[in-house]
Protein backbone atom coordinates (compact mmCIF):
# COMPACT_ATOMS: atom_id res chain seq x y z
CA UNK A 1 0.00 0.00 0.00
CA UNK A 2 1.13 3.90 -0.45
CA UNK A 3 1.98 4.98 3.26
CA UNK A 4 1.97 8.30 4.13
CA UNK A 5 2.28 10.35 7.65
CA UNK A 6 -0.83 10.90 9.75
CA UNK A 7 -0.11 13.03 12.02
CA UNK A 8 -2.14 13.40 16.23
CA UNK A 9 -0.18 15.88 17.72
CA UNK A 10 3.35 14.88 18.54
CA UNK A 11 3.00 11.09 17.21
CA UNK A 12 3.08 10.55 13.53
CA UNK A 13 0.49 6.82 13.75
CA UNK A 14 2.02 5.44 10.38
CA UNK A 15 5.78 4.35 9.61
CA UNK A 16 7.01 3.51 6.44
CA UNK A 17 9.16 -0.06 6.20
CA UNK A 18 11.09 1.29 3.37
CA UNK A 19 12.28 4.37 4.90
CA UNK A 20 13.40 2.77 8.18
CA UNK A 21 15.13 0.26 6.61
CA UNK A 22 16.95 3.09 4.41
CA UNK A 23 17.46 5.03 7.68
CA UNK A 24 18.55 2.04 9.45
CA UNK A 25 21.14 1.40 6.11
CA UNK A 26 22.46 5.28 6.69
CA UNK A 27 23.54 4.75 10.09
CA UNK A 28 24.86 1.16 9.47
CA UNK A 29 27.48 3.21 6.48
CA UNK A 30 27.79 5.70 8.86
CA UNK A 31 29.75 3.51 11.32
CA UNK A 32 31.14 1.38 8.56
CA UNK A 33 32.85 4.88 6.90
CA UNK A 34 34.77 5.48 10.64
CA UNK A 35 36.44 2.04 10.68
CA UNK A 36 36.74 -0.58 13.57
CA UNK A 37 36.21 0.13 17.13
CA UNK A 38 38.56 -1.59 19.66
CA UNK A 39 35.28 -2.67 21.86
CA UNK A 40 32.74 -4.97 22.70
CA UNK A 41 31.75 -8.80 21.12
CA UNK A 42 28.57 -9.29 22.85
CA UNK A 43 26.00 -6.41 23.50
CA UNK A 44 22.45 -6.52 25.59
CA UNK A 45 20.62 -3.32 24.51
CA UNK A 46 17.76 -2.44 26.33
CA UNK A 47 15.29 -0.50 24.30
CA UNK A 48 17.22 -1.00 21.22
CA UNK A 49 14.53 -0.16 18.71
CA UNK A 50 15.14 3.96 17.84
CA UNK A 51 17.12 6.71 18.95
CA UNK A 52 20.39 6.43 21.04
CA UNK A 53 19.08 2.60 21.59
CA UNK A 54 19.44 1.62 17.93
CA UNK A 55 22.23 3.66 17.23
CA UNK A 56 23.84 1.90 19.90
CA UNK A 57 23.05 -1.67 18.57
CA UNK A 58 24.37 -0.55 14.91
CA UNK A 59 27.62 0.71 16.52
CA UNK A 60 28.67 -2.49 18.50
CA UNK A 61 27.52 -4.57 15.66
CA UNK A 62 29.56 -2.65 12.66
CA UNK A 63 31.87 -0.81 14.56
CA UNK A 64 33.33 -3.74 16.42
CA UNK A 65 31.52 -6.76 14.87
CA UNK A 66 29.68 -7.87 17.89
CA UNK A 67 26.91 -9.51 18.19
CA UNK A 68 23.76 -8.36 19.68
CA UNK A 69 20.28 -8.80 21.73
CA UNK A 70 17.90 -6.13 21.50
CA UNK A 71 14.90 -5.58 23.77
CA UNK A 72 12.34 -3.15 22.88
CA UNK A 73 8.39 -2.37 23.14
CA UNK A 74 7.34 -2.44 19.66
CA UNK A 75 3.64 -2.97 17.63
CA UNK A 76 3.65 -5.26 15.05
CA UNK A 77 2.03 -5.09 11.43
CA UNK A 78 -1.29 -6.14 10.34
CA UNK A 79 -3.16 -6.13 7.35
CA UNK A 80 -3.33 -2.52 5.94
CA UNK A 81 -1.85 -1.05 9.36
CA UNK A 82 1.76 -0.44 9.69
CA UNK A 83 3.75 -1.33 12.47
CA UNK A 84 5.45 1.29 14.78
CA UNK A 85 9.30 2.73 13.49
CA UNK A 86 10.83 0.67 16.24
CA UNK A 87 9.66 -2.68 14.57
CA UNK A 88 10.37 -1.66 11.31
CA UNK A 89 14.15 -0.46 12.37
CA UNK A 90 14.85 -3.94 13.96
CA UNK A 91 13.79 -5.69 11.03
CA UNK A 92 15.74 -3.96 8.88
CA UNK A 93 18.53 -4.28 11.03
CA UNK A 94 18.76 -7.77 11.99
CA UNK A 95 18.48 -8.49 8.11
CA UNK A 96 21.76 -6.75 7.31
CA UNK A 97 23.34 -7.84 10.45
CA UNK A 98 22.66 -11.63 9.60
CA UNK A 99 23.59 -11.29 5.68
CA UNK A 100 26.98 -9.89 7.29
CA UNK A 101 27.28 -12.86 9.27
CA UNK A 102 26.77 -11.19 12.72
CA UNK A 103 24.75 -13.07 15.46
CA UNK A 104 21.45 -10.45 16.10
CA UNK A 105 18.28 -11.65 18.33
CA UNK A 106 15.44 -9.53 19.42
CA UNK A 107 12.97 -9.86 22.18
CA UNK A 108 9.82 -8.06 21.90
CA UNK A 109 8.08 -6.96 25.26
CA UNK A 110 8.11 -4.75 28.46
CA UNK A 111 11.44 -4.68 29.49
CA UNK A 112 10.39 -3.58 33.09
CA UNK A 113 8.80 -7.23 33.39
CA UNK A 114 10.08 -10.13 34.98
CA UNK A 115 9.27 -11.87 32.12
CA UNK A 116 10.98 -10.51 29.38
CA UNK A 117 14.33 -10.31 31.69
CA UNK A 118 13.65 -14.08 32.38
CA UNK A 119 13.48 -14.24 28.47
CA UNK A 120 16.37 -12.16 27.26
CA UNK A 121 18.48 -14.19 30.19
CA UNK A 122 18.04 -17.33 28.74
CA UNK A 123 18.62 -16.26 25.34
CA UNK A 124 21.93 -14.89 26.51
CA UNK A 125 23.13 -18.04 28.60
CA UNK A 126 21.60 -20.28 25.66
CA UNK A 127 23.42 -18.54 22.63
CA UNK A 128 26.14 -16.34 23.99
CA UNK A 129 27.55 -17.18 27.57
CA UNK A 130 27.56 -14.10 28.45
CA UNK A 131 27.78 -10.00 27.70
CA UNK A 132 30.48 -7.73 27.85
CA UNK A 133 28.35 -4.36 27.33
CA UNK A 134 24.84 -3.50 28.53
CA UNK A 135 23.15 -0.50 26.93
CA UNK A 136 19.99 0.86 28.87
CA UNK A 137 18.32 3.21 26.75
CA UNK A 138 14.52 2.78 27.48
CA UNK A 139 12.48 5.78 27.10
CA UNK A 140 9.05 4.67 28.44
CA UNK A 141 6.10 7.19 29.81
CA UNK A 142 4.95 4.51 31.65
CA UNK A 143 6.08 1.51 34.20
CA UNK A 144 3.96 -1.29 35.91
CA UNK A 145 6.54 -1.94 38.54
CA UNK A 146 7.54 -5.66 38.41
CA UNK A 147 7.05 -6.33 42.19
CA UNK A 148 3.86 -4.15 43.24
CA UNK A 149 2.34 -4.29 40.51
CA UNK A 150 2.10 -0.31 40.59
CA UNK A 151 1.30 1.57 37.74
CA UNK A 152 3.55 4.44 37.20
CA UNK A 153 3.15 6.94 35.20
CA UNK A 154 5.58 9.83 34.51
CA UNK A 155 5.36 13.53 33.94
CA UNK A 156 7.32 16.44 32.66
CA UNK A 157 6.54 18.80 34.84
CA UNK A 158 8.49 21.75 36.82
CA UNK A 159 8.91 21.67 40.82
CA UNK A 160 8.21 24.20 43.54
CA UNK A 161 6.10 26.64 40.88
CA UNK A 162 4.26 27.38 37.34
CA UNK A 163 7.10 27.38 34.82
CA UNK A 164 6.36 29.94 31.67
CA UNK A 165 8.46 30.23 28.85
CA UNK A 166 8.49 30.13 24.77
CA UNK A 167 7.68 27.12 22.55
CA UNK A 168 6.72 26.17 19.17
CA UNK A 169 4.36 24.01 17.24
CA UNK A 170 6.90 22.59 15.28
CA UNK A 171 3.94 21.07 13.00
CA UNK A 172 3.19 25.10 11.77
CA UNK A 173 5.83 27.11 13.24
CA UNK A 174 3.66 29.18 15.74
CA UNK A 175 5.93 30.70 18.92
CA UNK A 176 3.39 30.77 21.66
CA UNK A 177 3.93 31.10 25.71
CA UNK A 178 3.20 28.29 27.57
CA UNK A 179 2.70 28.02 31.28
CA UNK A 180 3.04 24.51 33.30
CA UNK A 181 1.73 23.86 36.65
CA UNK A 182 4.12 22.31 39.46
CA UNK A 183 4.74 18.75 39.93
CA UNK A 184 3.02 17.42 43.21
CA UNK A 185 5.18 15.07 45.42
CA UNK A 186 3.12 11.85 43.70
CA UNK A 187 3.85 13.25 40.01
CA UNK A 188 7.90 13.39 41.28
CA UNK A 189 7.82 9.86 42.80
CA UNK A 190 6.27 8.20 39.44
CA UNK A 191 8.55 9.93 37.22
CA UNK A 192 11.17 8.43 39.34
CA UNK A 193 10.00 4.90 39.56
CA UNK A 194 9.49 5.04 35.70
CA UNK A 195 12.62 6.97 34.34
CA UNK A 196 15.08 6.79 37.48
CA UNK A 197 17.84 4.19 38.11
CA UNK A 198 15.25 1.08 39.55
CA UNK A 199 14.85 -0.79 36.76
CA UNK A 200 18.51 -0.70 35.37
CA UNK A 201 19.54 -1.91 38.52
CA UNK A 202 17.40 -4.86 38.59
CA UNK A 203 18.63 -5.78 35.16
CA UNK A 204 22.44 -5.83 36.14
CA UNK A 205 21.18 -7.62 39.31
CA UNK A 206 19.42 -10.34 37.63
CA UNK A 207 22.28 -11.07 34.79
CA UNK A 208 25.18 -10.96 37.39
CA UNK A 209 23.24 -13.29 39.78
CA UNK A 210 23.09 -15.96 36.90
CA UNK A 211 26.90 -15.23 36.05
CA UNK A 212 26.12 -13.27 32.70
CA UNK A 213 28.41 -10.35 32.70
CA UNK A 214 31.37 -10.87 31.59
CA UNK A 215 35.01 -9.74 33.63
CA UNK A 216 35.49 -6.15 33.22
CA UNK A 217 32.00 -5.79 31.41
CA UNK A 218 30.64 -2.40 31.31
CA UNK A 219 26.84 -0.80 31.33
CA UNK A 220 26.32 2.80 30.21
CA UNK A 221 23.03 4.60 30.54
CA UNK A 222 21.71 7.51 28.76
CA UNK A 223 21.18 10.99 30.56
CA UNK A 224 20.81 14.65 29.46
CA UNK A 225 21.41 17.97 31.30
CA UNK A 226 21.09 20.78 28.50
CA UNK A 227 21.21 24.58 29.03
CA UNK A 228 19.46 27.08 32.01
CA UNK A 229 17.10 27.89 29.40
CA UNK A 230 15.46 23.77 29.57
CA UNK A 231 16.34 22.95 33.04
CA UNK A 232 13.63 24.37 34.92
CA UNK A 233 10.99 22.09 32.96
CA UNK A 234 14.11 19.77 32.39
CA UNK A 235 16.98 19.10 34.68
CA UNK A 236 15.09 21.08 37.73
CA UNK A 237 12.07 19.66 36.75
CA UNK A 238 10.19 15.91 37.50
CA UNK A 239 12.65 14.56 34.87
CA UNK A 240 15.38 15.91 36.12
CA UNK A 241 14.77 14.07 39.27
CA UNK A 242 14.63 10.62 37.65
CA UNK A 243 17.72 11.63 35.89
CA UNK A 244 19.79 12.25 39.43
CA UNK A 245 18.02 9.36 40.40
CA UNK A 246 19.51 7.08 37.66
CA UNK A 247 23.38 8.91 37.48
CA UNK A 248 22.94 8.09 41.41
CA UNK A 249 22.70 4.23 40.75
CA UNK A 250 25.57 4.25 38.44
CA UNK A 251 27.87 4.32 41.39
CA UNK A 252 25.29 1.54 43.15
CA UNK A 253 26.05 -0.45 40.12
CA UNK A 254 29.89 0.02 39.61
CA UNK A 255 30.13 -1.10 43.61
CA UNK A 256 28.25 -4.42 42.92
CA UNK A 257 30.53 -5.05 39.70
CA UNK A 258 33.50 -4.69 41.68
CA UNK A 259 34.19 -8.25 41.88
CA UNK A 260 34.08 -8.68 38.21
CA UNK A 261 36.02 -5.82 37.17
CA UNK A 262 32.99 -4.49 35.80
CA UNK A 263 31.54 -0.82 35.64
CA UNK A 264 28.54 1.48 35.27
CA UNK A 265 28.61 4.91 33.52
CA UNK A 266 26.19 7.46 32.93
CA UNK A 267 26.81 9.19 29.40
CA UNK A 268 24.95 12.61 29.07
CA UNK A 269 24.18 12.92 25.39
CA UNK A 270 23.45 15.66 23.10
CA UNK A 271 19.86 17.27 22.58
CA UNK A 272 18.29 15.32 20.01
CA UNK A 273 14.53 14.69 18.35
CA UNK A 274 13.15 11.97 19.73
CA UNK A 275 9.30 10.81 19.96
CA UNK A 276 10.02 11.57 23.83
CA UNK A 277 11.71 15.35 22.89
CA UNK A 278 9.29 16.35 21.11
CA UNK A 279 6.35 16.11 23.89
CA UNK A 280 8.57 18.11 26.44
CA UNK A 281 7.40 22.30 25.74
CA UNK A 282 10.75 24.38 25.30
CA UNK A 283 12.31 21.52 23.92
CA UNK A 284 11.61 21.61 20.13
CA UNK A 285 12.35 25.66 20.00
CA UNK A 286 15.54 25.02 21.54
CA UNK A 287 16.74 22.58 19.52
CA UNK A 288 15.84 24.21 16.18
CA UNK A 289 17.77 26.95 16.91
CA UNK A 290 20.53 25.04 19.02
CA UNK A 291 20.43 22.93 15.11
CA UNK A 292 21.08 26.11 13.35
CA UNK A 293 24.25 27.03 14.92
CA UNK A 294 26.00 23.65 15.86
CA UNK A 295 25.42 23.11 11.59
CA UNK A 296 27.02 26.57 10.72
CA UNK A 297 29.97 25.20 13.35
CA UNK A 298 30.04 22.40 11.54
CA UNK A 299 29.51 20.06 14.73
CA UNK A 300 26.12 19.02 14.56
CA UNK A 301 25.41 14.95 15.08
CA UNK A 302 22.83 12.45 15.01
CA UNK A 303 22.12 9.83 17.09
CA UNK A 304 24.59 7.42 15.34
CA UNK A 305 27.36 10.55 15.05
CA UNK A 306 26.64 10.76 19.05
CA UNK A 307 26.96 6.97 19.73
CA UNK A 308 30.14 6.09 17.50
CA UNK A 309 31.96 8.56 18.68
CA UNK A 310 30.94 7.72 22.31
CA UNK A 311 32.49 4.17 21.73
CA UNK A 312 34.99 5.50 19.40
CA UNK A 313 36.58 8.51 21.86
CA UNK A 314 35.26 7.50 25.16
CA UNK A 315 34.60 4.21 26.04
CA UNK A 316 37.09 2.28 23.99
CA UNK A 317 40.33 4.18 23.26
CA UNK A 318 42.35 1.52 25.51
CA UNK A 319 42.91 3.92 28.35
CA UNK A 320 41.16 5.18 31.01
CA UNK A 321 37.49 6.47 30.50
CA UNK A 322 37.34 10.15 30.46
CA UNK A 323 34.46 11.55 33.03
CA UNK A 324 33.14 14.73 34.45
CA UNK A 325 33.58 15.79 38.71
CA UNK A 326 30.27 13.66 38.83
CA UNK A 327 31.23 10.51 36.90
CA UNK A 328 29.71 11.32 33.62
CA UNK A 329 30.70 10.79 30.18
CA UNK A 330 29.86 14.17 28.60
CA UNK A 331 29.12 13.16 24.54
CA UNK A 332 27.05 16.47 25.05
CA UNK A 333 30.36 18.19 25.32
CA UNK A 334 29.81 20.39 21.33
CA UNK A 335 26.45 21.40 22.76
CA UNK A 336 27.42 22.58 25.81
CA UNK A 337 30.48 24.83 24.44
CA UNK A 338 30.26 28.52 25.95
CA UNK A 339 29.81 30.10 22.46
CA UNK A 340 27.26 27.36 21.21
CA UNK A 341 25.10 28.19 24.49
CA UNK A 342 25.58 32.28 24.21
CA UNK A 343 24.44 32.42 20.44
CA UNK A 344 21.54 30.30 21.21
CA UNK A 345 20.66 32.32 24.49
CA UNK A 346 20.83 35.26 22.11
CA UNK A 347 18.63 33.79 19.54
CA UNK A 348 16.26 32.54 22.23
CA UNK A 349 15.34 36.24 22.78
CA UNK A 350 14.81 37.23 19.46
CA UNK A 351 12.34 34.23 18.71
CA UNK A 352 9.12 34.68 17.35
CA UNK A 353 6.75 33.03 14.79
CA UNK A 354 7.79 35.59 12.52
CA UNK A 355 11.56 35.22 12.70
CA UNK A 356 12.27 31.62 13.71
CA UNK A 357 12.23 30.37 9.70
CA UNK A 358 15.45 32.87 9.57
CA UNK A 359 17.52 32.45 12.71
CA UNK A 360 16.49 28.73 13.73
CA UNK A 361 16.19 25.36 12.08
CA UNK A 362 12.71 24.37 12.13
CA UNK A 363 12.89 22.68 8.47
CA UNK A 364 15.46 20.75 9.89
CA UNK A 365 13.71 19.89 13.08
CA UNK A 366 10.71 18.70 11.22
CA UNK A 367 12.68 16.39 8.79
CA UNK A 368 14.61 14.53 11.90
CA UNK A 369 11.04 13.91 13.15
CA UNK A 370 9.96 12.47 10.08
CA UNK A 371 12.44 10.50 9.52
CA UNK A 372 12.02 9.10 12.99
CA UNK A 373 8.93 7.41 11.06
CA UNK A 374 10.48 6.62 7.94
CA UNK A 375 9.32 9.54 6.20
CA UNK A 376 11.43 12.52 4.25
CA UNK A 377 14.65 10.04 3.47
CA UNK A 378 16.40 10.72 0.41
CA UNK A 379 16.47 7.06 -1.97
CA UNK A 380 13.41 5.92 -0.66
CA UNK A 381 10.81 6.29 -3.11
CA UNK A 382 6.80 7.42 -1.13
CA UNK A 383 4.71 6.85 -4.28
CA UNK A 384 5.39 3.24 -4.41
CA UNK A 385 3.50 0.35 -3.13
CA UNK A 386 4.80 -1.03 0.51
CA UNK A 387 4.83 -4.27 2.29
CA UNK A 388 3.99 -3.32 5.73
CA UNK A 389 4.38 -6.74 6.68
CA UNK A 390 7.51 -6.98 7.55
CA UNK A 391 8.68 -9.91 9.91
CA UNK A 392 11.89 -9.44 12.31
CA UNK A 393 13.77 -12.48 11.19
CA UNK A 394 15.58 -13.39 15.05
CA UNK A 395 12.80 -12.48 17.24
CA UNK A 396 12.58 -14.51 20.65
CA UNK A 397 9.17 -15.90 21.18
Amino acid sequence: MIIEPRMRGFICLTAHPDGCAQNVMNQIEYVKSKGAINGPKKVLVIGASTGFGLASRIAAAYGSDAATIGVFFEKAPSAGKTASPGWYNSAAFEKEAHAAGLYAKSINGDAFSKEIKERTLATIKADLGQVDLVIYSLASPVRKHPDTEVLHRSTLKPIGGTYTNKTVDFHTGTVSEISIEPATEEDIENTVAVMGGEDWAMWIDALKAENLLADGATTVAYSYIGPSLTEAVYRKGTIGRAKDDLEATAFKISDKLKDINGKAYVSVNKALVTQASSAIPVIPLYISLLYKIMKAEGIHEGTIEQIQRLYAERLYTGSAVQVDEQGRIRIDDWEMREDVQAKVAQLWKEATTETLPAIGDLAGYRSDFLSLFGFEIDKVDYQKDANELVEIEGLVE
